[in-house]
């Protein structure tokens, strides 16, 4: 199994020290660095800017929101880094929320799978170069001839010849319809909130995904990059508790906090894991304020299976079960070199 170090999207403020912690994870031998964007900053630049200091490490998003830019376009950035990088990037996509698309983006957000499987059409038939890029979708449809149109649209194939027809596509995907999808479509998985507990659950709409007629993968080369927080720490007691407490904050976050009310999709993860009256209730307190007493209800039992914290000896044991349940990468967030430098000895 491979390790990513995940940069994330920023604060209110850039991160500092970032450049050492790439530089630690190229020296130590991770497999890839990725960063992420949101509603401040986006995902390609940072990974550009960055990735310029790396020789070896792929670059990946995790995840660019479809909403924010047209298929081209993202096909564009997507080609343009991977000449840069000498054929090092991931493109790692989602479709987001209801709330980011038509809140932050201005466009609808409606039939996210059927967006899914255009936009993913769109960049492949951009990187093969095989013919001019068309369209006859109805989300993304090149060229453009409905209201509004010029009528002056032609299909285009991109002036620069992309470095790899086959640079790998991995989606954000939660639900069971996408992540069968996913699977079906995609190089790679990017799922949220996936644990060894969890795995299960996940392998039919997988398998679905694998067996439908021309799908692109197997599970045997298809990647699955799960995130979490890897912390060792100093004992399995005390200190190990510790970071449980300190992880309970971003647990009820996306339990309750994220989303609407009548339309959470982290929310709706954590129902199909089991935990679907927890969820109600630290909705309930979340969305009215109440962050301290939803926060007070999580269980150490989800922290402990959602993220891997504990000694060395402990945190081997664990990984080696993320491994065994099918997952090719692990997505960390770290905050120091000291600490990328520590896990990669450990892990090694």
């Amino acid at each position: 199994m491979k390790l990513g170090l995940q940069l994330g999207y920023w604060g209110a403020q850039p991160p500092t020290g970032v450049g050492d912690l790439v530089a630690a994870a190229e020296e130590s031998g991770f497999d890839a660095i990725f960063t992420a964007e949101a509603w401040g900053s986006d995902a390609f630049t940072p990974l550009a800017w960055w990735g310029k200091d790396t020789s070896r490490v792929r670059l990946g998003t995790s995840i660019v929101q479809m909403s924010g830019r047209t298929p081209t376009s993202i096909a564009m950035h997507a080609l343009t880094l991977d000449h840069l990088t000498g054929g090092r990037v991931i493109l790692g996509m989602g479709v987001s929320g209801p709330q980011v698309v038509e809140g932050w983006y201005g466009v609808p957000y409606q039939k996210p799978l059927a967006r899914t499987r255009e936009v993913v059409e769109i960049i492949r038939k951009v990187l093969a170069r095989e013919e001019a890029v068309t369209n006859d979708g109805p989300l993304h449809p090149l060229p453009y001839t409905g209201p509004g149109s010029v009528g002056l649209g032609k299909p285009l194939k991109p002036i620069v010849h992309p470095l790899r027809a086959d640079l790998p596509i991995w989606l954000g995907a939660e639900g069971p319809k996408n992540v069968a999808q996913t699977a079906e479509i995609a190089d790679g998985w990017i799922p949220i909130f996936y644990t060894p507990n969890s795995a299960e659950m996940y392998r039919p709409w997988l398998d679905e995904g694998f067996a439908r007629p021309g799908a692109r993968r197997t599970r045997d080369d298809f990647e699955i990059a799960a995130t979490c927080n890897l912390t060792i720490t100093a004992d399995n007691g005390a200190a190990k508790q510790a970071v449980i407490d300190a992880m309970k904050p971003f647990v009820s976050l996306y339990m309750g906090g994220m989303g609407a009310k009548d339309q959470n999709f982290h929310k709706n993860v954590f129902e199909r894991m089991g935990y679907g009256a927890l969820a109600d209730e630290v909705q309930e307190l979340y969305l009215t304020g109440r962050k301290e007493q939803a926060t007070a209800l999580i269980p150490d039992k989800l922290v402990d299976d959602m993220h891997i914290i504990g000694d060395a000896g402990y945190v081997r044991e664990r990984v080696a079960e993320w491994e065994s349940t099918g997952v090719t990468t692990l997505l960390l967030s770290l905050r120091s070199a000291a600490e990328v430098h520590q896990v990669a000895e450990v892990l090694a």
